[in-house]
């Protein structure tokens, strides 16, 4: 996982970028907020950042904010890092989009531990976003009839929206992927051809190829 880290403190920045690099991730390091956003825009494949809350210019709080309001980046794990333990605090970093918070000085345990509730929660954001995207491709292919249809009572024609009249075959092949093969039912084939045996017809029919 490559993670988008910003810390001002060069000793905490370095322990971080050796605890994370141990753990096997690519690391973009930043020592400030103006230039953790910065990196952020310049690669928005990042979906994991580490912010410490207080930083010069601007806070670990305001860039959780920036990236958190935009709708592209709005899915990115941010953890805050934070000596701030009042629970008011806390509250509104959560508010503000921060899916996580880590009190200072950190544990590499706990902090490897959270990184990996991290990643099994985007695992499962891709996951549903994929299975979204596989239903709406399902659904462009499936055009539903709904609502009330005005047919003839004689002739069982359709009326449809633009108030012209059609078969039945016709305005449900228009509005939907359902292809119709043709054949007749018992009652109208002793109606329509009472001297017929009716299974004779059909071996025939379909020695034809007709259906």
């Amino acid at each position: 996982m490559k993670i988008l880290i910003a810390e001002d403190d060069l000793f905490s920045r370095r322990l971080l970028e050796k605890t994370l690099q141990n753990a096997g991730h690519t690391l973009i390091s930043c020592e400030d907020g103006n230039s953790a956003i910065k990196a952020f825009e310049e690669d928005r494949s990042i979906e994991f950042i580490i912010l410490d809350w207080m930083m010069p210019g601007m806070s670990g709080l305001e860039v959780c904010k920036l990236v958190k309001e935009n709708e592209e980046s709005a899915h990115t794990y941010i953890i805050m890092l934070t000596a701030k333990n009042k629970t008011e605090d806390l509250v509104e970093a959560l508010d503000i989009g921060a899916d996580d918070f880590i009190s200072k000085p950190f544990n590499a345990l706990e902090l490897n531990a959270r990184i990996n509730a991290g990643l099994r929660i985007i695992s499962l954001q891709k996951e549903l976003k994929d299975s979204i995207l596989e239903l709406q491709g399902a659904l462009a292919h499936v055009e539903q009839l709904q609502g009330i249809l005005p047919i003839c009572a004689w002739c069982k024609k359709i009326r449809d929206d633009s108030q012209f009249w059609t078969s039945v075959e016709e305005y449900i092949g228009k509005h939907s992927e359902v292809k119709f093969s043709h054949s007749i039912c018992p009652e109208c084939f002793a109606e329509k051809y009472p001297d017929e045996d009716e299974e004779e017809t059909e071996s025939t029919n379909a020695k034809q190829g007709t259906v």
